[in-house]
């Protein structure tokens, strides 16, 4: 047998928590070489950048204050002009 078919039947020996120890070990070495898992690589490209205000989008104006716009207020803008 060459050695991967060896360690396979090795593996097939062992109790289930045990395979997924060496399930765990070996995505430890395809991180620590680099690889990442394909699904990962497609998460990843799925992702787009939004910016905070379309993020924030849904929060926008749902604080009830009495307090006015404070860059209408020259006293508050003293020092930003």
């Amino acid at each position: 047998m060459i050695t991967l078919e060896t360690a396979i039947a090795k593996i097939k020996e062992f109790p289930p928590e045990q395979r997924l120890e060496v399930i765990k070990f070996v995505e430890f070495l395809e991180f620590k070489i680099g690889k990442t898992n394909q699904t990962q690589q497609t998460v990843e490209s799925k992702q787009t950048t939004i910016s905070f205000t379309e993020a924030a989008k849904e929060f926008i104006g749902c604080l009830d204050s009495d307090l006015e716009d404070l860059s209408h207020n020259s006293k508050y803008m003293e020092g930003f002009r």
